[in-house]
Protein backbone atom coordinates (compact mmCIF):
# COMPACT_ATOMS: atom_id res chain seq x y z
CA UNK A 1 0.00 0.00 0.00
CA UNK A 2 2.78 1.97 1.18
CA UNK A 3 4.50 1.54 -2.43
CA UNK A 4 1.78 2.72 -4.22
CA UNK A 5 1.16 5.61 -2.53
CA UNK A 6 5.03 6.70 -3.34
CA UNK A 7 4.41 5.97 -6.92
CA UNK A 8 1.48 7.78 -6.97
CA UNK A 9 3.18 11.01 -5.77
CA UNK A 10 6.13 10.59 -7.79
CA UNK A 11 3.97 10.82 -10.94
CA UNK A 12 2.87 13.80 -9.81
CA UNK A 13 5.61 14.98 -9.00
CA UNK A 14 6.71 14.36 -12.81
CA UNK A 15 3.43 15.90 -13.98
CA UNK A 16 3.74 18.84 -12.04
CA UNK A 17 7.29 19.27 -13.43
CA UNK A 18 6.13 18.92 -16.77
CA UNK A 19 3.56 21.39 -16.24
CA UNK A 20 6.26 24.01 -15.18
CA UNK A 21 8.05 22.92 -18.61
CA UNK A 22 5.03 23.90 -20.81
CA UNK A 23 4.99 27.57 -19.52
CA UNK A 24 5.95 29.42 -22.76
CA UNK A 25 6.06 32.89 -22.56
CA UNK A 26 8.07 36.62 -23.64
CA UNK A 27 7.85 39.86 -24.15
CA UNK A 28 9.04 42.63 -26.64
CA UNK A 29 10.20 46.31 -26.01
CA UNK A 30 8.92 48.40 -27.16
CA UNK A 31 5.79 47.80 -27.47
CA UNK A 32 4.66 50.39 -30.28
CA UNK A 33 7.78 50.41 -32.58
CA UNK A 34 8.75 52.35 -35.35
CA UNK A 35 9.60 50.47 -38.73
CA UNK A 36 13.45 50.09 -38.84
CA UNK A 37 14.06 50.50 -34.84
CA UNK A 38 14.75 47.40 -33.59
CA UNK A 39 12.95 45.14 -31.16
CA UNK A 40 13.98 43.48 -28.40
CA UNK A 41 12.45 40.16 -27.48
CA UNK A 42 12.51 38.59 -23.55
CA UNK A 43 11.99 34.93 -23.71
CA UNK A 44 10.58 34.53 -20.10
CA UNK A 45 10.11 30.70 -20.79
CA UNK A 46 10.28 29.13 -17.70
CA UNK A 47 13.07 26.07 -19.39
CA UNK A 48 13.95 24.76 -22.33
CA UNK A 49 17.25 24.25 -24.68
CA UNK A 50 16.18 24.90 -27.99
CA UNK A 51 13.86 27.94 -29.12
CA UNK A 52 12.91 29.01 -32.52
CA UNK A 53 11.44 32.70 -33.47
CA UNK A 54 9.19 33.32 -36.30
CA UNK A 55 8.80 37.54 -36.56
CA UNK A 56 5.75 37.07 -39.22
CA UNK A 57 7.71 38.90 -41.70
CA UNK A 58 9.65 35.76 -42.86
CA UNK A 59 12.64 36.45 -40.56
CA UNK A 60 13.72 33.70 -37.78
CA UNK A 61 15.96 33.28 -34.84
CA UNK A 62 17.44 30.41 -32.79
CA UNK A 63 18.59 32.93 -30.01
CA UNK A 64 17.25 32.52 -26.65
CA UNK A 65 16.02 36.20 -26.40
CA UNK A 66 16.64 38.24 -30.04
CA UNK A 67 16.30 41.28 -31.29
CA UNK A 68 14.47 42.12 -34.67
CA UNK A 69 14.17 45.04 -36.90
CA UNK A 70 10.86 45.22 -38.99
CA UNK A 71 11.33 47.42 -42.21
CA UNK A 72 7.57 47.96 -42.55
CA UNK A 73 4.71 49.35 -41.09
CA UNK A 74 1.92 46.75 -40.25
CA UNK A 75 0.79 43.81 -37.60
CA UNK A 76 2.63 40.63 -37.50
CA UNK A 77 2.54 37.32 -35.55
CA UNK A 78 5.33 36.48 -33.76
CA UNK A 79 5.80 32.95 -32.83
CA UNK A 80 8.24 31.31 -30.04
CA UNK A 81 8.71 27.52 -30.03
CA UNK A 82 10.14 25.63 -27.01
CA UNK A 83 11.60 22.49 -27.48
CA UNK A 84 10.99 21.02 -30.76
CA UNK A 85 9.99 17.70 -29.97
CA UNK A 86 7.51 19.00 -27.20
CA UNK A 87 6.15 21.59 -29.72
CA UNK A 88 5.73 24.20 -26.96
CA UNK A 89 4.50 27.79 -28.58
CA UNK A 90 3.26 31.02 -27.81
CA UNK A 91 1.99 33.72 -30.27
CA UNK A 92 1.49 37.20 -29.86
CA UNK A 93 0.68 39.63 -31.91
CA UNK A 94 3.00 42.94 -32.81
CA UNK A 95 2.22 46.74 -34.29
CA UNK A 96 5.07 48.61 -35.75
CA UNK A 97 3.99 51.88 -36.79
CA UNK A 98 5.29 54.05 -39.70
CA UNK A 99 7.86 56.13 -39.15
CA UNK A 100 6.14 59.62 -41.03
CA UNK A 101 2.54 60.87 -40.62
CA UNK A 102 0.83 59.48 -42.96
CA UNK A 103 -3.36 59.28 -43.61
CA UNK A 104 -5.15 56.31 -45.28
CA UNK A 105 -8.18 55.38 -46.14
CA UNK A 106 -10.26 51.98 -46.15
CA UNK A 107 -11.56 52.30 -49.79
CA UNK A 108 -9.42 51.39 -52.55
CA UNK A 109 -11.30 52.82 -55.24
CA UNK A 110 -13.53 56.14 -55.78
CA UNK A 111 -16.37 57.47 -57.42
CA UNK A 112 -18.10 60.65 -57.48
CA UNK A 113 -20.68 61.47 -54.94
CA UNK A 114 -19.82 58.62 -52.33
CA UNK A 115 -18.75 59.52 -49.17
CA UNK A 116 -15.13 58.55 -47.99
CA UNK A 117 -13.08 59.02 -44.62
CA UNK A 118 -9.75 59.92 -44.55
CA UNK A 119 -7.96 59.14 -41.21
CA UNK A 120 -4.31 60.10 -39.99
CA UNK A 121 -1.93 57.45 -38.99
CA UNK A 122 0.47 59.17 -36.47
CA UNK A 123 2.86 57.54 -34.26
CA UNK A 124 3.05 59.13 -31.03
CA UNK A 125 3.92 57.15 -28.30
CA UNK A 126 4.79 59.47 -26.24
CA UNK A 127 0.91 61.13 -26.41
CA UNK A 128 2.07 64.60 -27.33
CA UNK A 129 -0.55 66.94 -28.59
CA UNK A 130 -0.99 66.66 -32.26
CA UNK A 131 -2.45 69.29 -34.59
CA UNK A 132 -3.96 68.16 -37.52
CA UNK A 133 -4.68 70.53 -40.92
CA UNK A 134 -6.33 69.05 -43.93
CA UNK A 135 -6.18 70.53 -47.11
CA UNK A 136 -8.48 69.92 -50.18
CA UNK A 137 -7.17 71.94 -52.70
CA UNK A 138 -10.04 73.38 -54.15
CA UNK A 139 -11.90 76.35 -55.62
CA UNK A 140 -14.25 77.41 -52.77
CA UNK A 141 -16.67 78.40 -55.59
CA UNK A 142 -16.73 75.31 -57.29
CA UNK A 143 -15.37 72.67 -55.05
CA UNK A 144 -13.66 68.87 -56.76
CA UNK A 145 -13.61 67.60 -53.16
CA UNK A 146 -16.71 68.82 -50.63
CA UNK A 147 -15.64 68.61 -46.63
CA UNK A 148 -18.57 67.03 -45.23
CA UNK A 149 -17.12 67.71 -41.58
CA UNK A 150 -17.54 70.45 -39.41
CA UNK A 151 -13.47 71.08 -39.00
CA UNK A 152 -11.35 70.12 -40.78
CA UNK A 153 -8.85 69.64 -37.53
CA UNK A 154 -9.17 66.46 -36.21
CA UNK A 155 -7.55 63.25 -37.14
CA UNK A 156 -10.37 62.58 -39.42
CA UNK A 157 -11.41 64.15 -43.05
CA UNK A 158 -14.74 63.07 -44.27
CA UNK A 159 -15.62 63.92 -47.91
CA UNK A 160 -17.00 63.63 -51.02
CA UNK A 161 -15.78 64.33 -55.22
CA UNK A 162 -17.46 65.94 -57.47
CA UNK A 163 -15.50 65.70 -60.65
CA UNK A 164 -14.19 62.28 -62.50
CA UNK A 165 -10.34 63.64 -62.34
CA UNK A 166 -7.17 62.97 -60.35
CA UNK A 167 -8.10 65.13 -57.01
CA UNK A 168 -5.57 65.36 -54.44
CA UNK A 169 -6.04 66.34 -50.73
CA UNK A 170 -2.86 67.51 -48.16
CA UNK A 171 -3.07 66.68 -44.24
CA UNK A 172 -0.23 69.08 -42.37
CA UNK A 173 0.78 67.83 -39.03
CA UNK A 174 2.22 69.56 -35.88
CA UNK A 175 3.91 67.11 -33.43
CA UNK A 176 6.44 68.09 -30.62
CA UNK A 177 7.75 71.31 -32.83
CA UNK A 178 8.11 69.28 -35.97
CA UNK A 179 5.72 70.11 -38.70
CA UNK A 180 4.98 67.04 -41.79
CA UNK A 181 3.11 67.86 -44.73
CA UNK A 182 1.71 64.50 -46.83
CA UNK A 183 -0.48 64.59 -50.19
CA UNK A 184 -2.01 62.24 -51.89
CA UNK A 185 -3.69 62.21 -55.31
CA UNK A 186 -6.73 59.97 -56.15
CA UNK A 187 -8.21 59.01 -59.16
CA UNK A 188 -12.11 59.46 -58.83
CA UNK A 189 -14.20 57.60 -61.47
CA UNK A 190 -17.78 58.97 -62.91
CA UNK A 191 -20.73 56.37 -62.17
CA UNK A 192 -23.75 55.57 -63.42
CA UNK A 193 -27.06 57.70 -62.09
CA UNK A 194 -30.69 59.06 -63.04
CA UNK A 195 -30.90 62.63 -64.14
CA UNK A 196 -33.65 64.67 -64.94
CA UNK A 197 -34.02 66.98 -68.36
CA UNK A 198 -35.99 70.23 -67.75
CA UNK A 199 -36.97 73.00 -70.24
CA UNK A 200 -36.90 76.56 -69.78
CA UNK A 201 -37.53 79.60 -71.94
CA UNK A 202 -33.72 79.50 -72.38
CA UNK A 203 -33.09 76.60 -73.08
CA UNK A 204 -32.81 72.96 -71.94
CA UNK A 205 -30.68 71.69 -68.84
CA UNK A 206 -29.77 68.28 -67.57
CA UNK A 207 -28.87 67.53 -63.71
CA UNK A 208 -27.57 64.20 -62.39
CA UNK A 209 -29.00 62.33 -58.99
CA UNK A 210 -26.85 60.70 -56.75
CA UNK A 211 -29.00 60.27 -53.62
CA UNK A 212 -29.45 63.45 -51.58
CA UNK A 213 -26.83 64.82 -53.79
CA UNK A 214 -27.14 66.58 -57.80
CA UNK A 215 -24.59 67.70 -59.70
CA UNK A 216 -24.06 71.27 -61.48
CA UNK A 217 -26.42 71.98 -63.90
CA UNK A 218 -25.84 71.77 -67.13
CA UNK A 219 -26.95 73.50 -70.25
CA UNK A 220 -27.92 70.72 -72.70
CA UNK A 221 -29.84 72.35 -75.78
CA UNK A 222 -27.65 69.50 -78.13
CA UNK A 223 -29.66 66.88 -75.74
CA UNK A 224 -33.01 67.36 -76.17
CA UNK A 225 -34.74 64.72 -75.77
CA UNK A 226 -37.98 62.87 -77.23
CA UNK A 227 -39.31 62.91 -73.28
CA UNK A 228 -39.16 66.54 -73.75
CA UNK A 229 -40.94 67.07 -77.05
CA UNK A 230 -44.21 64.88 -76.20
CA UNK A 231 -47.37 66.13 -74.12
CA UNK A 232 -46.73 66.33 -70.58
CA UNK A 233 -48.97 64.99 -67.93
CA UNK A 234 -51.96 65.12 -69.68
CA UNK A 235 -52.56 62.11 -70.53
CA UNK A 236 -51.86 58.04 -69.07
CA UNK A 237 -52.27 54.82 -69.34
CA UNK A 238 -52.18 52.79 -65.70
CA UNK A 239 -53.53 49.09 -65.34
CA UNK A 240 -55.29 48.84 -68.57
CA UNK A 241 -56.81 51.99 -67.85
CA UNK A 242 -56.21 55.49 -70.12
CA UNK A 243 -56.61 58.80 -67.87
CA UNK A 244 -56.95 62.03 -70.17
CA UNK A 245 -56.90 65.68 -68.78
CA UNK A 246 -59.86 66.96 -70.02
CA UNK A 247 -62.54 63.77 -68.33
CA UNK A 248 -60.72 64.36 -64.89
CA UNK A 249 -60.90 67.99 -65.16
CA UNK A 250 -64.91 67.11 -65.19
CA UNK A 251 -64.11 65.91 -61.47
CA UNK A 252 -61.48 68.71 -60.60
CA UNK A 253 -61.71 71.72 -62.64
CA UNK A 254 -58.66 73.07 -61.55
CA UNK A 255 -56.01 70.20 -62.29
CA UNK A 256 -53.69 71.03 -64.75
CA UNK A 257 -52.17 68.10 -64.99
CA UNK A 258 -51.40 64.56 -63.35
CA UNK A 259 -49.38 60.97 -62.67
CA UNK A 260 -50.55 58.00 -61.45
CA UNK A 261 -48.20 55.89 -59.92
CA UNK A 262 -48.24 53.07 -56.77
CA UNK A 263 -52.29 53.81 -56.91
CA UNK A 264 -51.44 57.30 -56.04
CA UNK A 265 -52.36 60.57 -58.64
CA UNK A 266 -50.27 63.34 -57.88
CA UNK A 267 -52.02 66.16 -59.62
CA UNK A 268 -51.18 70.07 -60.51
CA UNK A 269 -53.42 72.55 -59.57
CA UNK A 270 -52.43 75.95 -58.17
CA UNK A 271 -49.89 73.36 -56.25
CA UNK A 272 -49.29 69.97 -56.18
CA UNK A 273 -51.68 67.39 -54.82
CA UNK A 274 -51.83 63.86 -53.97
CA UNK A 275 -54.93 61.27 -53.85
CA UNK A 276 -56.01 57.75 -53.69
CA UNK A 277 -56.53 57.32 -57.99
CA UNK A 278 -60.27 56.68 -56.17
CA UNK A 279 -60.33 59.98 -55.40
CA UNK A 280 -60.19 59.74 -51.71
CA UNK A 281 -57.83 60.87 -49.24
CA UNK A 282 -56.76 64.69 -51.24
CA UNK A 283 -53.97 66.00 -49.46
CA UNK A 284 -51.37 69.41 -50.56
CA UNK A 285 -48.05 68.55 -50.57
CA UNK A 286 -46.78 72.53 -52.04
CA UNK A 287 -49.22 75.41 -52.20
CA UNK A 288 -47.54 77.06 -54.33
CA UNK A 289 -47.93 76.94 -58.12
CA UNK A 290 -46.62 74.34 -59.85
CA UNK A 291 -45.14 74.68 -63.56
CA UNK A 292 -44.26 71.06 -64.33
CA UNK A 293 -44.14 67.81 -62.56
CA UNK A 294 -42.48 64.20 -63.36
CA UNK A 295 -42.35 60.60 -61.73
CA UNK A 296 -38.74 59.13 -61.59
CA UNK A 297 -40.05 55.46 -61.13
CA UNK A 298 -36.27 54.40 -60.59
CA UNK A 299 -35.36 56.54 -57.54
CA UNK A 300 -38.78 56.23 -56.22
CA UNK A 301 -39.64 60.02 -56.41
CA UNK A 302 -41.79 62.79 -57.61
CA UNK A 303 -39.91 66.10 -58.96
CA UNK A 304 -42.11 69.55 -59.25
CA UNK A 305 -41.26 72.94 -60.59
CA UNK A 306 -42.63 76.13 -59.21
CA UNK A 307 -41.19 80.22 -59.55
CA UNK A 308 -38.61 78.95 -56.68
CA UNK A 309 -37.34 76.26 -58.30
CA UNK A 310 -37.15 72.68 -59.14
CA UNK A 311 -37.83 70.20 -55.87
CA UNK A 312 -38.11 66.60 -54.84
CA UNK A 313 -39.13 63.98 -52.56
CA UNK A 314 -40.04 59.96 -52.17
CA UNK A 315 -43.30 59.20 -53.56
CA UNK A 316 -46.22 58.79 -50.73
CA UNK A 317 -47.12 55.76 -49.70
CA UNK A 318 -49.09 55.85 -46.27
CA UNK A 319 -52.78 54.73 -46.88
CA UNK A 320 -53.93 58.35 -46.18
CA UNK A 321 -51.80 60.57 -48.16
CA UNK A 322 -50.20 62.27 -44.94
CA UNK A 323 -46.18 62.23 -45.08
CA UNK A 324 -43.41 63.60 -43.03
CA UNK A 325 -41.22 63.51 -45.66
CA UNK A 326 -39.95 67.55 -46.23
CA UNK A 327 -39.26 68.37 -50.15
CA UNK A 328 -35.92 69.49 -51.03
CA UNK A 329 -34.45 71.94 -53.76
CA UNK A 330 -32.64 70.62 -56.35
CA UNK A 331 -31.80 73.89 -58.31
CA UNK A 332 -33.83 77.60 -58.67
CA UNK A 333 -34.25 77.45 -62.18
CA UNK A 334 -37.70 79.70 -62.27
CA UNK A 335 -38.94 79.45 -65.64
CA UNK A 336 -39.40 75.64 -65.81
CA UNK A 337 -42.38 74.46 -67.88
CA UNK A 338 -41.36 70.86 -68.32
CA UNK A 339 -39.46 67.94 -66.93
CA UNK A 340 -38.39 64.13 -67.76
CA UNK A 341 -36.88 61.78 -65.68
CA UNK A 342 -34.21 59.47 -67.18
CA UNK A 343 -33.93 61.57 -70.90
CA UNK A 344 -32.81 59.94 -73.55
CA UNK A 345 -30.15 62.15 -75.80
CA UNK A 346 -30.58 62.44 -79.50
CA UNK A 347 -28.17 60.67 -81.33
Amino acid sequence: MNMKKTFLLLTLCCALIACRKTQVDFTFSPTAPRAGETVRFTNLSSSGEEWEWSFGDGATSTLKSPGHTYKRPGSYLVVLKVDKKNSLRETKEITVYDTIPTFVCEDSVFYIYEDYTFTANVYNPYNYEVEYEWDTEVDAEDPDIVVTDTTTSTSTLHVYFTKAATLAIRLRVIMNGDTTDVRKSFDVQDRETNSIGMRTGSGDYMQRIFGERAEKLRKADELTTYLLNIEQDTMQTYNDSTFYLSKLQKIFPQMEGFHIINRKMYIRAKGLWVANIDGTYLELIDGTPCNAMTLDAVDNRIYWANAQGVWYMPFIGSDNNKFVTTPLQLNNLSDVTQLAANPIPNE
